[in-house]
């Protein structure tokens, strides 16, 4: 009999977005809280570092579990980690926000943790994984 998922895990990877956006601390942290407000989520915490001569990593914790990003300006590159601890919020307003404030092209992966279920979606996406 499967488990009742414990939580939902995106892995999201974004691809040619703008290299001045990846590499401005302040603005994707307002891009985050924004995802995290439309998702629903309860924000504790914000911490973002900028490092140099470029690329931004930053975390958003939330009462529900955490959001991250690690930039890569150089590439117009960005890996986005999405975690929560039960079904409640919209994880699909998160990426929404995330997708067209970063533009550019996305691949997700989702793992609802607990079951070892995984799906991709994007550009060239055409697997599912069920265990």
């Amino acid at each position: 009999m499967p488990r009742e998922v414990l939580g939902r895990h995106l892995i999201v990877e974004v691809f040619d977005a703008d290299p001045a956006l990846l590499n401005n601390a302040d603005a994707l942290e307002q891009l985050l809280l924004e995802a995290a407000h439309a998702a629903q989520a309860t924000v504790v915490e914000s911490v973002f570092h900028q490092f140099s001569p470029y690329g931004v990593s930053g975390v958003i914790v939330i009462a529900e579990s955490h959001l991250t990003i690690h930039t890569w300006p150089e590439f117009g590159y960005a890996a986005l980690d999405i975690f929560t601890c039960g079904p409640k919020m919209d994880l699909d307003a998160a990426v929404e926000v995330i997708r067209k404030g970063l533009g550019g092209r996305t691949l997700q992966l989702e793992i609802s943790r607990g079951q070892g279920v995984c799906s991709f979606q994007g550009e060239g996406a055409r697997c599912a994984l069920r265990a």
